[in-house]
């Protein structure tokens, strides 16, 4: 083959390379117009969220961050919560409480809930302006707990012993080495009475009841949806379709608006499903240290707890 016709070839190599950048720049430039088109010309259609909020409950700013941005979005009517949860960490459900109540304070929302919706479940449910349930979901279980393991008569069986230096007498209240003292009990008593109060605050605050009867009604117990509306905890029975049509006459948003869910799209969460990947993450933070932190308070239900227990703190 000559020189010549080489260069010839390399040149339509050449050309071609040329051409498909090409091609590819001119597609992001369409792309990026769209989606400029989309966000600022109101290009994309205006939609119901709906959050779906499905086993236990923790920590995650990404997902509050994201249902706090409804609140401003043109194209957002109206926000449905979807709630299957037993509940979850204080910190994550307070949270999210915060980020739907943003919401509520500028557009409609509405909350439903499933098969369970207990304590901090309940607690994301109370800044809607209408929560809905099936007569037979459970719901309520208004309380905080903390919960920590103490294995120092285990150990004395086997004949190990363990030592802790401390700063001062609660610095390791509770530890697994050794039980509560008196004074370490009260402590740990007067935190969960003050996030419990906090619970109570926002029940009465959402459902617009007085604290006392928010307390009165809080011993920590679920309720049936039946029951939980002649109590004042939900305004209605039904699930999705109901709220649509309260939307429609309370809002005037037609029923033919369309529903867009807030979809998770992490790599855990898809692996692990909406529960599995955060109790994982919460067992293994209890593994790792035994000191109780006050974002390891809990609100979830424990029916197994409560049967032995009996009404009490949550």
């Amino acid at each position: 083959m000559s020189l010549e016709t080489d260069l010839l070839l390399d040149r339509r190599r050449l050309k071609r390379r040329l051409s498909l950048w090409r091609a590819v720049a001119v597609l992001a430039v369409l792309l990026a117009a769209l989606a400029a088109v989309g966000r600022f010309g109101g290009f994309e259609r205006a939609h119901i969220a709906r959050l779906t909020v499905s086993g236990l409950i923790t920590d995650d700013r990404a997902l509050a961050d994201r249902v706090r941005k409804l609140a401003d979005d043109s194209r957002v009517r109206a926000l449905l919560v979807e709630i299957d949860s037993p509940g979850g960490s204080v910190a994550g459900g307070e949270e999210l409480h915060d980020a739907i109540a943003a919401v509520a304070a500028k557009k409609p929302v509405a909350a439903v809930m499933q098969g369970l919706a207990a304590s901090a479940g309940y607690m994301i449910a109370v800044p809607a302006e209408r929560i809905f349930a099936r007569g037979t979901t459970l719901t309520g279980s208004i309380g905080v707990l903390l919960e920590s393991g103490e294995v120092s008569g285990l150990l004395s069986r086997i004949g190990v012993s363990a030592e802790t230096i401390v700063s001062g007498p609660l610095k390791d209240q509770p530890s697994l080495t050794h039980p509560l003292s008196a004074q370490g009990r009260q402590v740990l008593q007067d935190i969960v009475m003050d996030i419990y109060g906090q619970f109570v605050g926002m029940v009465a605050a959402g459902r617009h009841m007085d604290p006392a009867r928010v307390r009165e009604l809080g011993d920590g117990r679920a309720y049936t949806g039946r029951q939980a509306l002649g109590l004042g905890l939900i305004d209605a029975i039904g699930g999705e379709a109901e709220a649509r049509d309260w939307l429609a006459a309370a809002h005037h948003i037609p029923r033919s608006t369309p529903v867009e869910g807030m979809e998770r799209t992490t790599l855990a969460e898809r692996a692990l499903g909406a529960s599995l990947g955060p109790l994982w993450q919460a067992t293994m933070k209890t593994l790792a240290s035994q000191a109780l932190r006050l974002d390891g308070a809990w609100a979830i239900w424990q029916p197994g707890l409560w049967a032995d227990e009996g009404a009490g703190t949550r």
